[in-house]
């Protein structure tokens, strides 16, 4: 409705979870696409964004997520979103995003752009803008320390109280952003980074 209100907007379609997003994206080939991160059924808005950028790359994506968090700021980013916004922001800023996105320019919240501003200054401290350590976030860096440390996923879950999956899907994350491909590989990087020097 709100969308439907500005003179140079028209919402063509809508989608309940990140499979039919794809379809519509298909279907309708709209300028800009406007993706909620988390939807409870179906796929997940960040897999659909890599899937829609991979096939209509010129097809402009901007996330709404309701995370101020820096983990899933990277995420959206690598994904190759043009924006991220909160869900939390007023309406004429999601119209103003919209339509930055739209002009081929890119979109963050504030504080998205101050996490990143610190990330990059945090990077040359730490000896240059190619070290992708901070890339992780904390908990990331706790269970690379643990996989380092030859803990496996079971007692890594345990130690820290969280799922096996979660501890699955921190691993993968990992991997991903230090473009990583086996266990050997973390624990030869955790090395390097002196990560095995203290304890948990």
């Amino acid at each position: 409705m709100l969308l439907n209100e500005i003179d140079n907007m028209e919402v063509v379609g809508e989608a309940s979870e990140g499979d039919e997003a794809i379809k519509k994206v298909e279907e309708l080939q709209p300028n800009v696409v406007l993706m909620d991160l988390s939807m409870p059924h179906g796929r997940d808005g960040l897999s659909a964004t890599v899937e829609i950028k991979k096939r209509w790359p010129n097809v402009q994506i901007l996330i709404l997520t309701m995370h101020d968090d820096e983990e899933y700021l990277f995420r959206v980013i690598q994904a190759g979103a043009s924006g991220c916004i909160l869900k939390s922001a007023l309406h004429n800023e999601l119209v103003q995003a919209i339509s930055i996105v739209a002009d081929g320019s890119a979109y963050l919240y504030p504080t998205a752009t101050k996490k990143l501003m610190e990330d990059y200054l945090d990077r040359l401290r730490n000896g240059g803008d190619g070290d992708t350590y901070s890339l992780l976030s904390a908990r990331e860096k706790e269970v690379l320390t643990l996989i380092a440390k030859g803990f496996s996923n079971k007692e890594i879950a345990e130690k820290l109280v969280i799922s096996v999956k979660t501890v699955e899907n921190h691993k993968s994350n990992i991997m991903e952003k230090l473009k990583l491909k086996t266990r050997p590989e973390l624990v030869e990087y955790a090395l390097k980074k002196g990560l095995l020097g203290y304890g948990i």
